[in-house]
């Protein structure tokens, strides 16, 4: 719920200071934007399964990035987009925990609605 927060809190601040960001900075933001949302979501479905550490969340968070930033910078260096390796990989990340934050929360769903029926027999 605290990274949750922290996103909300996040984009009041950067909606309201309408700070310009300089063209040439405008991929590496997008792919930390990306590898923010992607820990954030692999964060969220830990913690519905109660599996959730925060130095692995932490970790996570600075190796994925770290590693997207250097991608990018290298086919910035080369003049190839190998930013899309890193848009590509936490596409696929952030659809996969959605769908498993879903089914979590259906299959929860689901138990409380059969407890409900049996216990009103």
């Amino acid at each position: 719920m605290l990274p949750l927060l922290g996103l909300i809190i996040g984009l009041v601040i950067g909606l309201m200071l309408n700070v310009q960001i300089p063209d040439a900075w405008s991929v590496y933001i997008a792919i930390t934007i990306l590898s923010g949302l992607d820990s954030l979501l692999g964060g969220l479905e830990a913690a519905l399964r109660k599996r959730f550490s925060n130095v692995l969340f932490i970790t996570g968070f600075l190796l994925n990035t770290g590693a997207a930033l250097a991608l990018t910078a290298l086919g910035q260096q080369i003049n190839f987009d190998m930013s899309l390796v890193a848009v590509i990989a936490f596409g696929i990340r952030i659809f996969k925990n959605l769908g498993l934050i879903r089914r979590y929360i259906v299959q929860r769903m689901q138990r409380r609605a059969q407890e409900a029926r049996q216990s009103s027999k």
